[in-house]
């Protein structure tokens, strides 16, 4: 029972009357509306006349009929909440292609009786054969929310939704329809709710960076001086957990605790294990890497399951806070998610990555901070760990204590998720964004993963390299920032697709300057090329990062939460993770090198690091060129594998670009935001 204005009214009677006005009203997720959602309270027969045939009218006028006698006894407050309905279910489909004869043939569709109770989801989109309809998405957001069944949406389930949520009212007048973003909404013009929340997920996704910052930039680095191409290869199967989190990602969407909240049941857990096992990992990160170099590399593989281990757990917590983004931010702002996401992921990573570096490297110390010359940096890898160990549990008994997150009652079964996830699956258009993201990335690989790599391998010195990225990263955040705001002006699909061209160009660009290596070492024009080599590249992967990100908002349904777009950036991640391995065993299949013994002995043989080398063999792996410089020989690289492996990378960059990715890219751009959702066989959506 509930008390209305004084009055009792059962539960069941004010079910029945939401049931009775959802279906007349908003057929929740089966179509588009073009009528403002607050004239829909005031006379719904007269609102759907160009949908709803006159035999209809005539038996829906005898049921409301009969509904306004009963309610002339009742208070004036019993209405209707249409707040959380207009954000639930309402679609603001307003494509310019799409005229009265696509209104109409979705009028005449959602007259078929709808199937409750429904545990199936469809791979169909709506508007059209295979998802394809008249119209475009460009610059319009899906205004939905959440709501509890993924896979029925009928008006009854939808109700108990409704009624379940702890801010549900019938005493409030409806809210005024949501408007479209605003593309040319700085910072600054943001709600105050919405810029506390921003700089939130910035934090959340900075804490993300931190520790893949040091597993795909610094420790890498740190590993080339007792590791081959190849042997560093294995371990960047530890970045992984990124492209394969899609696998559990159901799981963090639909197991959750309603006391905590929906993504704070992950996230504060998460941030403890990850903080736990940073400051684990900083007590033993000496002896580890050690270990990962003995015997020839074959200790890398222990060493990488712990970083795996590590990135998981970040990996986890992306797939929350990704879901949590979606409803943090108002809808008309939800743009600004992918910026949140770039400004927070360059942040950690430029700190663990660039800054780490920096202040490790004991030529770097020497110079700007001491004095006295050692043999250490100024921070150490197992500082670095600890410090951010503990700085993650403090955060997290912050995030437990300050932010409160939405409640609400709806559970989700697991299977229900992963089924909605193989529908998306399905979905003609989701297979050739999942084609796009795979080979999209093969074109720079050799650029990102071998480039700095091959620098330090030339001459270039830990020190130099870590001021290259630091005068980059400025420029980096800021063209990041501006980057998203293209992302809202222009199809984002059109600035991925330049950019694409502008990261082949850097590729090439890359090798050429490897290729002017000084013979004499680094001066002070070469380094100033490459750092002009590095900004340009480095502004062109942003560019395309937060350009699928923006799309990737923009198509995602916020009705799976975070499923949809842990989906989307799962493939992304995987397309420049799975050829990263291969390609750093090209770079050693292609290399030729000797080392020549030297010409004559030299006369002190205590001051060799190693046995003295009498005989010619291949130094082409790291192992093997160490072996010859601390036994007094000269390794002679006759042919260098990365030079082969990126010219093939850039060729596979330019022919897929122009035969399919460009082409598939800018069709994706041009649908509508229904052929990304998911449907019924019944025409529910």
């Amino acid at each position: 029972m509930s008390a209305i204005g004084g009055e009792y009214i059962s539960t069941s009677a004010v079910r029945a009357s939401l049931d009775h006005h959802t279906s007349l009203l908003l057929p929740l997720h089966n179509r588009p509306h073009d009528i403002p959602l607050d004239r829909l309270s005031t006379n719904p027969l007269e609102q759907h006349q160009d949908h709803i045939s006159q035999d209809r009218i005539s038996q829906e006028q005898g049921a409301l009929g009969a509904k306004a006698n009963r309610a002339e006894h009742r208070p004036p407050a019993l209405r209707l909440n249409l707040e959380h309905v207009s954000q639930e279910s309402q679609e603001l489909n307003s494509s310019p292609g799409s005229g009265s004869e696509d209104y109409s043939q979705m009028g005449r569709k959602s007259e078929k009786p709808r199937r409750q109770n429904s545990d199936r989801p469809s791979s169909q989109a709506t508007g059209g054969q295979n998802g394809h309809a008249n119209g475009s998405m460009d610059s319009h957001l899906e205004l939905r929310r959440k709501h509890s069944p993924l896979d029925s949406p009928s008006s009854s389930s939808q109700t108990a939704h409704l009624m379940s949520r702890e801010d549900f009212s019938l005493d409030e007048k409806p809210p005024l329809t949501p408007t479209s973003p605003n593309a040319n909404a700085s910072f600054f013009d943001l709600p105050r709710q919405d810029r506390r929340n921003f700089l939130l997920l910035v934090l959340l996704y900075f804490l993300q960076g931190i520790p893949m910052g040091l597993a795909t930039g610094s420790v890498p680095f740190l590993l080339k001086s007792h590791l081959s191409y190849g042997q560093i290869g294995v371990f960047t199967l530890a970045s992984y957990p990124y492209s394969l989190k899609l696998l559990w990602s159901p799981i963090v969407d639909a197991v959750w605790s309603s006391r905590v909240g929906r993504r704070k049941s992950w996230i504060l857990p998460i941030q403890t294990c990850s903080g736990i096992g940073m400051i684990y990992l900083g007590s033993q990160i000496k002896e580890m890497m050690l270990s990962a170099g003995a015997s020839d590399g074959s200790g890398v593989w222990s060493f990488t399951g712990w970083w795996f281990f590590l990135v998981f757990l970040c990996a986890t917590q992306d797939i929350a806070v990704d879901g949590w983004a979606l409803t943090l931010l108002s809808l008309p702002n939800l743009s600004y998610a992918s910026t949140a996401q770039t400004v927070g992921l360059t942040a950690g990573h430029f700190l663990s990555y660039t800054v780490f570096l920096a202040f490790n490297s004991p030529d770097f110390a020497n110079r700007w901070f001491r004095s006295t010359p050692v043999e250490v940096g100024v921070m150490t890898l197992g500082g670095y760990l600890t410090f951010w160990g503990w700085l993650y549990l403090v955060v997290t008994v912050g995030l437990a204590m300050l932010k409160r997150e939405d409640r609400t009652k709806e559970k989700d079964s697991i299977m229900a998720v992963y089924r909605s996830m193989v529908g998306i699956l399905k979905l003609k258009n989701i297979q050739s964004i999942i084609v796009v993201h795979l080979i999209a990335k093969i074109g720079f690989q050799a650029n990102d993963g071998v480039t700095n790599l091959k620098l330090l391998d030339k001459g270039f010195s830990q020190e130099d390299l870590a001021l290259t990225v630091l005068i980059d990263f400025p420029f980096e955040i800021c063209l990041g920032y501006y980057a998203g705001r293209w992302s809202t002006i222009y199809p984002a699909m059109h600035v991925w697709c330049w950019a694409f061209v502008g990261r082949l160009i850097a590729a090439v660009i890359a090798q050429g300057v490897v290729m002017l290596f000084p013979a004499q070492g680094v001066t002070t024009w070469y380094l100033l090329t490459v750092i002009g080599s590095h900004i340009f590249s480095t502004f062109t992967n942003t560019v395309m990062f937060v350009a699928i990100s923006a799309f990737h908002a923009k198509i995602s349904d916020p009705l799976i939460g975070g499923t949809y777009m842990t989906l989307l950036a799962t493939v992304s991640n995987l397309g420049g993770t799975f050829p990263r391995f291969f390609i750093l065993k090209l770079v050693d299949q292609f290399t030729v090198a000797t080392c020549h013994p030297p010409s004559s002995p030299p006369t002190d043989l205590k001051s060799l690091k190693g046995d003295l080398v009498t005989s010619a063999f291949s130094c082409a792996l790291e192992a093997q060129k160490h072996r010859c410089l601390d036994g007094g020989g000269k390794c002679v690289v006759e042919r260098d594998g990365y030079y082969i492996t990126n010219v093939i990378c850039v060729v596979i960059g330019v022919v897929t670009f122009w035969a399919y990715i460009r082409p598939a890219a800018l069709k994706l751009q041009a649908l509508p935001l229904r052929a990304w959702r998911l449907v019924h066989p019944d025409g529910g959506r």
